[in-house]
């Protein structure tokens, strides 16, 4: 399909649209979108024209594998379908489409979506990497460039962002969310859907993001996909919930139920979750989309009896639309009909979905988010591959950095091993949407480019990521013999994370560690880059390699990126968003786990047999959470608070001194913690409430402030209730979530007070 075969003008169609609009016994064409008082008037009146099967349509998304989209566009039958079609002419298709809604009777406009999850043509660093960022604005940056792509080949919603908090890495969609916390999660939700947004969905290269998936989904037990949850609700509210509270203030468009089941009840069926929460007590307007064919699997679940008893439920529940199944365009004329399901509560969906369609500007121009001038200025720009190599630069995270073996010199004779280093799909990550391979700058190339062009940089794989054979590492062997040093390129490839992707194990795959083993032993340097999308557990690594740097997924310049680091180009300064365990046995690990009566503490009078610890591995972790080195150093210190004491209504300003004591310039994620010391519920050990990036020259110091609220404070207190409680508070700062430098305050009783 190519769009020479459409070629009918904008002007055209605009002149086109007007008459229709007229004969179809409107006044005149949608006013602005900003104008919700004529948006609500034209939506009352296409509401009033509109058939049941015509309403039920707007309520159905069909896949590009339903077959006879065409008769249903043409028929005013297809609410939605396909944008993200890899091997497609988007463009073209989502033109073809539309102009077949356009000759239907009330000429209601398509709407385009998919996955448009890190990137679009241009695929940058996955979720996870960017969450290692710590940098809101960056992540905005590249969300609004990805939306930029996808718009102008005509995609106008978006699956994402993901917000899932996960702290269980076994599960592989650890790499499509913000990681294991709360207050990060709930930065990054924001940033996302500000990127995805803008100010507003009136401007033609903004589309309306979903955060999914509400809620509970990132506990999967035992870290197995589309696993059921059960969480507690303190925990619920606490530390699932917030990304989506976050999302829903930051005006998200709309939100995706979880496929799965959170305490024995399927989310897709809960109205407790997604009208008495949702609606009701968040106040949230925008759409509600059931994840892909969640629908009729309510009948799996045990919760339905046939598919029309699973299109109630859903409903009812609150489900606007239902994503690919075709269940509600099957099953709710008849429901409808025969009064199982009132007509009032099928049109709030159906205005909800019309309302969204007006705020894109689709009804003023049904052919806006498709433009082939802007597709050719913006698709793969200069501009776009910039920020992809800084994104994902700015994403890795330096493990360790042994004798300051980073960074590399540019005249260093360099082996690149290791079955990842000329990987080119594994690269584009999860959800690549339209990316390819053939775009991926390798990390091979990236080195190679690097480097002086006098020197001399060999390659071998050595091993695949999986399978048994190792009669590669002789030659491993001896290329890095004959080096100053190996980088040596391991993990994951993509058959390993993503959706559907859970693993049991957490070490490297394969013979991987074996390669590994035989190349440190041949007594040069080693430099250890790793590709994953999950945390790993490597204790040998950690003891053994002379530097690691964890590069994540990286996208389209994940060479170019990895050479920056390693040549020192970019200092590094990625904190890492989850924390990494030493063993599988450890999981579920993660930084703000309660308190203990028996805690494994030398200095406590109970036997140390009777404390809480493994026999086998200590409790720690292998990387903290917020942890990540640099090429330079800082210093904390002094800690300053604005009072002693936090009232009610009241805000206590801390301010630290933060000092580059190295030599280069460097990125420091300075990290606040809080710690409530008693509490009618017994408190995390600590809890991040702020985080700021900073920029130092050598020898440079500022003063970063974080401001703190008595709400900051809040939590499902031991009579269920929300609020705070009076005493006493330690605070840490610092450079990850093992900070030291504290201080403490005192918070006086404080009125807030709302039932759980």
């Amino acid at each position: 399909m190519t769009f020479s075969r459409y070629p009918v003008a904008r002007t055209t169609l605009a002149l086109v649209m007007a008459l229709a609009w007229g004969r179809a016994g409107l006044a005149h064409a949608p006013a602005p979108v900003q104008d919700e008082a004529s948006m609500h008037v034209f939506v009352d009146r296409l509401l009033a024209r509109m058939t049941i099967e015509e309403k039920i349509a707007q309520l159905t998304i069909l896949g590009a594998d339903h077959g006879d989209l065409d008769r249903l566009a043409r028929s005013g039958l297809l609410g939605g379908t396909n944008g993200v079609l890899p091997g497609t002419d988007v463009l073209a298709y989502t033109r073809h489409i539309q102009q077949l809604a356009m000759q239907s009777r009330l000429k209601i406009p398509v709407w385009f979506m998919g996955d448009v999850n890190h990137g679009f043509r241009t695929i940058f660093p996955v979720p996870l990497a960017l969450a290692a960022t710590w940098d809101t604005t960056l992540v905005k940056q590249v969300q609004r460039a990805a939306a930029r792509e996808a718009t102008a080949a005509g995609v106008d919603w978006t699956f994402s962002p993901m917000v899932d908090i996960t702290r269980d890495p076994r599960w592989g969609r650890v790499v499509e969310g913000a990681g294991e916390d709360p207050f990060l999660g709930a930065a990054m939700a924001r940033a996302q859907v500000a990127g995805f947004q803008g100010r507003g969905l009136s401007a033609p290269d903004t589309m309306l993001a979903t955060a999914k998936h509400f809620v509970g989904y990132g506990a999967a037990q035992a870290g197995r996909d589309y696993n059921g949850a059960q969480i507690p609700l303190p925990l619920l509210r606490q530390v699932y919930l917030p990304p989506f509270h976050a999302a829903v203030d930051a005006g998200v468009g709309a939100l995706m139920p979880s496929l799965t089941t959170l305490n024995g009840i399927p989310v897709t069926a809960s109205h407790r979750l997604l009208t008495d929460l949702l609606r009701r007590r968040w106040g949230y307007q925008g759409l509600i989309v059931s994840d892909y064919d969640a629908v009729p699997e309510l009948q799996v679940h045990g919760v339905a009896t046939s598919p029309a008893d699973a299109a109630r439920q859903a409903l009812q529940a609150g489900v606007d639309i239902d994503l690919h199944s075709g269940t509600y365009q099957a099953q709710l004329p008849a429901l409808v009909r025969n009064g199982t399901l009132p007509m009032k509560r099928l049109d709030a969906a159906v205005r909800r979905v019309l309302e969204a369609k007006y705020r894109l500007g689709l009804f003023q121009d049904p052919f806006r988010y498709g433009n082939a001038r802007r597709m050719k200025a913006v698709t793969r720009s200069r501009g776009m591959l910039r920020l992809a190599r800084h994104a994902a630069a700015e994403s890795m995270v330096l493990l360790e950095n042994h004798g300051h073996t980073l960074p590399l010199s540019r005249s260093t004779r360099i082996a690149v091993i290791g079955p990842l280093a000329t990987n080119r799909v594994t690269m584009l990550g999860q959800m690549p949407a339209l990316g390819r391979p053939q775009d991926v700058v390798t990390l091979l190339q990236g080195i190679r480019d690097a480097v002086d062009p006098k020197t001399r940089v060999s390659f071998t794989r050595g091993v695949k990521v999986t399978g048994g054979d190792v009669s590669g590492i002789p030659d491993a062997v001896r290329a890095a013999r004959a080096a100053d040093v190996s980088v040596l390129v391991l993990g994951e490839d993509k058959a390993l994370f993503g959706e559907g992707q859970s693993r049991s194990r957490l070490g490297l795959p394969g013979h991987q560690l074996a390669l590994a083993r035989a190349i440190v032993a041949t007594g040069k340097p080693v430099v250890v880059v790793l590709v994953n999308g999950r945390p790993l557990a490597l204790p040998w690594l950690h003891d053994h390699a002379s530097a690691i740097l964890e590069a994540w997924v990286p996208g389209d310049e994940a060479g170019h990126a990895v050479a920056d680091v390693l040549f020192g180009a970019i200092d590094p300064s990625g904190k890492l968003p989850m924390t990494f365990p030493r063993d599988v046995g450890q999981v579920p690990i993660f930084y703000a786990h309660m308190r203990t009566g028996r805690p494994r503490d030398a200095s406590t009078a109970i036997a140390l047999h009777y404390t809480t610890h493994y026999v086998d591995v200590p409790n720690t972790p292998l990387y903290p959470f917020g942890y990540g080195l640099s090429y330079t150093s800082f210093a904390f210190g002094p800690l300053r608070l604005s009072r002693d004491h936090l009232v009610a209504g009241g805000a206590l300003r801390i301010r630290v001194r933060v000092r580059n004591t190295g030599k280069r310039q460097g990125a420091e994620v300075v990290q606040l913690y809080v710690h409530d010391r008693v509490a009618s519920r017994s408190p995390p050990v600590r809890l991040l409430k702020g985080f700021r990036r900073v920029e130092l020259a050598p020898g440079e110091t500022k003063t970063v402030e974080f401001v703190l609220r008595p709400a900051d404070l809040a939590f499902v207190r031991g009579d269920g209730t929300w609020g705070t409680e009076p005493g006493r508070y330690e605070i840490y700062v610092g450079g990850d979530s093992r900070a030291t430098d504290t201080a403490h305050f005192t918070l006086d009783p404080d009125p807030l007070h709302e039932p759980h």
